[in-house]
């Protein structure tokens, strides 16, 4: 695929966060991080516990601003939030005194400008693609963990976003719901080539789902690695016994093993 013609292309450079509280140290999160998302691709960002990948993803999505530095997307600064740049958080993103129908066409209508009985067309048909159209007027309370994760991403794809960032998705999930939510979302990007940011600590799922592994160093954090990773696609499980799967899985332990030494210097 030519990604010289897609669009969602992130630009990241020399980002500097710092998070000043009250009554403590400030916290040094980000310095000198720079990078290129390709349009297009599946990016992970991956490292340890506490070294900036949320701040990360918070910065890309535009919730918060970097001290220094700048993100371009398709060479436009990102200065807030926008229907272009959707997150998908950690915690749940669905209004639990709303139907599932009604969570997914809530932020496409609160624009105006659109019919509502296009968007819930649009709904219905994404409840199809996820397998949640038996659930469609049920409220979040009644749905599992990986439905709930399904509802989000139907949530956050109705409004036909040029990049997705998903902040550790899967977190919390039992290890069968979470395979079956990386299988969704690996089926929905191979459809899709939608551009996207997955943020993780989890190294089989980083490798499962790459096209590129960014690794991220010890906090004040930047980009200190960078894995290629040539699995084929369309992709599936069995790759994860193949001679190629184990040689990037080596070569990125080796720097989060790296990383882990200097941060017990």
């Amino acid at each position: 695929m030519n990604t010289a013609t897609l669009s969602g292309e992130l630009v990241v450079n020399g980002l500097r966060k710092w998070y000043h509280r009250k009554d403590q140290a400030p916290v040094h999160a980000l310095e000198n991080c720079s990078f290129r998302i390709e349009p297009g691709k599946l990016t992970v960002v991956m490292g340890t516990s506490g070294c900036g990948k949320s701040t990360l993803a918070y910065i890309l999505s535009g919730y918060i601003k970097p001290d220094e530095g700048q993100v371009q997307m398709d060479g436009q600064p990102v200065q807030e939030p926008g229907p272009d740049r959707i997150m998908v958080f950690q915690e749940t993103a669905l209004w639990p005194w709303m139907t599932v129908t009604e969570n997914i066409v809530f932020g496409p209508l609160a624009r105006s400008g659109v019919s509502r009985k296009e968007v819930t067309h649009k709904a219905l048909e994404l409840l199809r693609k996820f397998g949640l159209s038996e659930f469609k007027d049920k409220y979040p309370g009644q749905l599992s963990g990986g439905m709930k994760r399904r509802a989000e991403l139907a949530q956050a794809l109705i409004n036909s976003p040029k990049v997705m960032v998903l902040d550790e998705p899967f977190r919390g999930l039992d290890v069968m719901t979470r395979e079956l939510m990386q299988e969704y979302y690996i089926k929905l990007f191979e459809e899709t080539r939608l551009t996207t940011v997955f943020i993780t600590s989890e190294l089989e799922e980083a490798i499962f789902l790459a096209d590129r592994i960014l690794i991220m160093g010890n906090a004040p954090s930047r980009i200190v690695s960078t894995l290629e990773v040539d699995l084929p696609r369309p992709r599936t499980f069995d790759v994860l016994a193949s001679e190629r799967y184990l040689e990037i899985k080596k070569a990125a332990l080796e720097v989060l093993y790296s990383q882990s030494m200097q941060s017990t210097d």
